[in-house]
């Protein structure tokens, strides 16, 4: 077996260091600007409430962000990438009904991305009417636009953007950290919040203080987000980096909440404490920070989501779609397609809600689904990866579990407001339910025969020079995994009607390995110089380039003088240089004979209207249109028997 390259690992350095902090803490990052002024709302101002809402959150922090992330599911790296469906990748085997959890936590995940970008952007806009002479700015115009540039930008890849973000983000959490210091030192009596005793007496003892839970979880909304971004910056980086992004967190609402015990206010009244903790000389420059952080808290969500549709369509969960790849660097990809429907979606989200206020009654739902399905994944991981013993999963699950069942409850509350929402995410489950479903469906029925038993015959055809040739090289891209196994459609597309002489035939089968960035091959000859077979075993990170490849191994077999390629012709002329290659794809269409039932043939039918919707096989798999040939195959699963034809007698 041989080797391509596989890209390098994640190093630590200054560098790495800052584009982890621009790329990975934008979300998670940017909640002080929303957290207390959601936690307190229109309520009284006492200290139950802010103690209680200050502990709810740090402890929220060490044991979701922390605890679970930070050391536990990072550790379910998938050669250095990470996300829901690498996590998926590793425990597959484990259990077919995997499946769903994983569905439905890639589904949530996309979907709430379309909130986060506008609550953190108006966020921090909305500080610009605490200026007097700025007080009747329009923010919705002004949302839509830095939005718009962010989502233009994306087209240059996030490492990019990561190092232009970067130092604007170490910028923002030591504000955070001089902010709550400043606050902190005339009242460190506000400390105390930090023990479980306010977080148990807010929840148990403050009306209706159960339901706080759901402002309480925008504090790790973000954590999901930092997951699936964990191939673009690395463990050790994300790890590193947290120290100094949660303390400066933890000492920001510590100081909102000093300011608000001690502001002399009963109500907040339309002040954000975030701003009201500023003194007035540094206003504007916070505010312009913070908006400055607030287009970066997108960029975690924006990133993930392109490394979550990019293994999806790699996973057979997506329909092939146009992925490009910015920059050399490993895990540094973009997606048009996704770009433009995040853009959409945030742009009609802040014309909907107009305000971050809004927003926040409508946050979070779908993000605590996401954490519970990770939690699912996380514990398979934790028995048959890491070996831990059962009853010590069973315990981070009762305690996570916990957790994220009362987040999801607190947040049920939440579904009047975001009712729209549920179409989104109805559409992308069904979406990833469909196509891969009727994959399964599809290879279900897919016939293999023994090509030793068609060898003759196939050499025969080489051979006779009555037959006009077709091509030098024929190559089929074929799905049979095993040796000796071809799909009979090649065979008859071999010999059928017009048949295909060619010197050599070659089969390639791509196999998606659970590895993200495998780039290996193999090589059999199944006879002398006529008929071999090529296994490319691709990462399901690497966006497959099959003629690439091919021509890279042919010319490798030729130099290491293999199979005695070298001593044959290549189909090149004094007039054209270049091989003679032809690839043969096929392109499936449902038969009209088939009789399907409901499941089935809704299954079916939507699978071939979104097959419409996205790329051609060809330009997926990396093919030039010159050298492709398609060809049209009938799906036929079950034939249709049952009718009556009656002869005309007139």
């Amino acid at each position: 077996m041989k080797k391509m390259s596989n890209g390098l690992k994640a190093r630590v350095t200054a560098g790495s260091l800052l584009i982890a902090l621009g790329i990975i803490y934008g979300d998670i990052g940017t909640s002080p600007l929303y957290v207390l002024k959601a936690i307190v709302g229109d309520r009284t101002i006492t200290e139950d409430l802010v103690l209680g809402g200050i502990s709810c959150v740090f402890w929220t922090l060490l044991l979701q962000t922390t605890v679970k992330y930070i050391w536990l599911t990072l550790k379910a790296d998938n050669q250095g990438e990470g996300g829901i469906f690498s996590l998926y990748a590793l425990v597959q085997k484990r259990g077919k009904w995997l499946v769903i959890p994983t569905i439905l936590g890639a589904t949530t995940l996309l979907a709430d991305g379309i909130i986060t970008p506008p609550i953190s952007v108006a966020s921090a806009v909305e500080g610009l009417t605490m200026v007097k002479s700025l007080g009747e700015i329009p923010v919705v115009p002004i949302v839509i636009v830095v939005l718009s540039l962010l989502f233009y930008f994306q087209r240059f890849g996030t490492q990019k953007v990561g190092s232009a973000f970067g130092p604007i983000m170490v910028i923002w959490f030591t504000m955070l950290l001089v902010l709550g210091l400043n606050q902190i030192v005339h009242f460190p009596s506000v400390f105390k919040a930090l023990s479980p005793h306010y977080a148990y007496n807010l929840l148990v003892n403050y009306p209706h203080g159960f339901w706080i839970l759901g402002a309480v979880f925008l504090a790790t909304t973000g954590a999901e987000a930092l997951y699936s971004d964990l191939g673009h910056c690395g463990r050790k980086n994300i790890r590193i980096t947290w120290g100094f992004v949660k303390l400066s967190l933890v000492l920001n609402y510590l100081g909102q909440g000093a300011w608000l015990l001690h502001q002399g206010a009963d109500k907040l009244d339309g002040i954000n404490p975030f701003f009201g903790i500023v003194p007035p000389w540094f206003l504007l420059p916070s505010i312009l920070i913070a908006t400055a952080a607030a287009i970066i808290a997108s960029q975690a969500l924006i990133s993930g989501s392109y490394t979550l549709i990019n293994e999806a369509i790699n996973l057979n969960f997506w329909p092939r779609v146009s992925v490009r790849q910015p920059s050399d660097n490993k895990g540094q990809i973009y997606i048009p397609s996704v770009n433009n429907i995040l853009w959409i979606g945030c742009v009609l989200m802040i014309l909907y809600f107009k305000s971050s206020t809004h927003m926040e009654a409508a946050y979070g739902f779908s993000i605590t689904v996401a954490m519970m399905m990770t939690t699912i994944l996380l514990c398979y991981f934790l028995i048959y990866h890491l070996k831990w013993h059962w009853l010590l999963v069973l315990s981070v699950l009762l305690v996570f579990s916990a957790v994220e069942i009362s987040f999801f409850v607190a947040n049920v509350a939440k579904i009047k407001e975001r009712w729209m929402f549920l179409f989104f995410e109805l559409f992308i489950f069904l979406v990833m339910y469909v196509w891969f479903y009727a994959r399964k469906i599809n290879n279900k029925y897919m016939r293999f025969v023994d090509l030793g038993k068609f060898a003759p015959q196939i050499k025969e055809l080489s051979e006779d020079e009555s037959v006009p040739k077709f091509a030098t090289h024929l190559i089929y891209l074929t799905k049979a995994n095993h040796r000796h196994e071809i799909e009979d459609k090649i065979i008859k597309s071999i010999f059928a009607k017009k048949p295909k002489r060619a010197d050599v035939y070659w089969f390639v089968h791509i196999n998606r390995t659970e590895h993200p960035s495998t780039l290996e091959y193999d090589v059999t000859e199944l006879i002398d110089d006529k008929l071999i077979k090529i296994n490319i075993h691709v990462g399901f990170r690497v966006q497959p380039k099959t003629e690439l490849y091919f021509k890279k191994i042919v010319q490798d077999l030729v130099q290491n003088k293999e199979l005695n390629l070298h001593n044959r012709p290549d189909g090149s002329t004094k007039y054209n240089q270049e091989p003679d290659f032809k690839f043969i794809v096929f392109k499936k269409y449902l038969s009209v004979e088939n009789e399907l039932g409901i499941k089935d043939g809704f299954l079916l039918k939507s699978y071939f209207q979104l097959k419409k919707l996205g790329q051609s096989d060809e330009r997926a798999f990396g093919l030039d249109k010159s050298d492709t040939e398609v060809e049209k195959v009938p799906l036929l699963l079950s034939n249709c028997t049952q009718f009556h034809l009656i002869r005309n007698q007139n």
